[in-house]
């Protein structure tokens, strides 16, 4: 059984849960020590539970707690090299400090499947303004979970490897208008809405509806701007493409996440 919910979602912090059989693991840590703990008691779980961190890039929001957490309970960091490089330039105390305390590291090939236990890890390059960034597919052999938080286009590569998933945690970063009428500067503007920065709702839904959703159980809308979307707006561009109801699709917050997902 594949199991998955979210501890946050969203340019504050991003911490994915899923598990696998006995194996459980994050998908990025974006939240300070005290704040991930305190969400994984809210889901039943120690942290001493977890096996590893998967990380899929350097930006704060995404590995800002991931070497603390994994200090204090003993967990792997599993991470690209050109990530590992970056987060060393950005933060090296926080590397020194994961090093001193034993923190295990493993690198991965951005195209190479691994094992963590029960759990099948399968990372798949995206384009984003980061070093090495990678998202990732993990399945329990069974069925498999899609994870797609930051890309700023789609390519055919990650149409191949989300295509047959079970569930799909997908990006709804921005609607277009409110972006581009907000007040934010026009360069970070242009950083969002580029061909490196942040999927809009628009841009998720033509995803979605280039995969074979033939699978399909559980879709999440994830990593949604506080200031340049709205929940209404992302649950209906992915609605429109599944023909259902814009409630029948997930929504992952930053205050919460979401709650548990089974695929059985």
């Amino acid at each position: 059984m594949l199991r998955f919910t979210s501890l946050a979602s969203g340019s504050q912090g991003n911490c994915l849960l899923v598990e696998a059989g006995a194996t459980r693991v994050l998908v990025d840590c974006g939240l300070s020590l005290r704040e991930t703990e305190r969400r994984l008691a809210r889901r039943g779980l120690e942290p001493g539970a977890l096996r590893a961190i998967l990380v899929t890039h350097e930006h704060d929001d995404h590995v800002g707690g991931a070497y603390a957490l994994a200090a204090a309970h003993g967990l792997e960091v599993v991470l690209t090299h050109g990530t590992r490089h970056a987060v060393r330039e950005a933060a090296p105390d926080a590397e020194d400090k994961a090093v001193a305390n034993g923190v295990r590291f493993r690198m991965i090939d951005a195209r190479a499947a691994f094992a963590i236990d029960d759990l099948e890890v399968r990372p798949f390059t995206v384009p984003h303004d980061a070093r090495e960034p990678v998202q990732y597919l993990l399945s329990d052999g069974a069925r498999r979970l899609g994870v797609l938080t930051d890309l700023g286009a789609p390519t055919a590569h990650v149409v191949e490897m989300l295509s047959g998933c079970d569930a799909l945690v997908l990006e709804c970063n921005h609607a277009r208008d409110l972006l581009w009428n907000g007040g934010y500067p026009r360069w970070l503007k242009a950083r969002i809405g580029g061909p490196l920065g942040h999927l809009d709702n628009d841009a998720a839904a033509a995803l979605l509806e280039a995969l074979d959703r033939s699978r399909l159980q559980h879709v999440i809308a994830a990593h949604l701007s506080e200031q340049n979307n709205r929940p209404a707006l992302a649950r209906a561009a992915l609605a429109g493409v599944l023909g259902c109801a814009a409630d029948e699709v997930g929504l992952a917050t930053q205050a919460d996440g979401f709650d548990w997902r089974t695929l059985g």
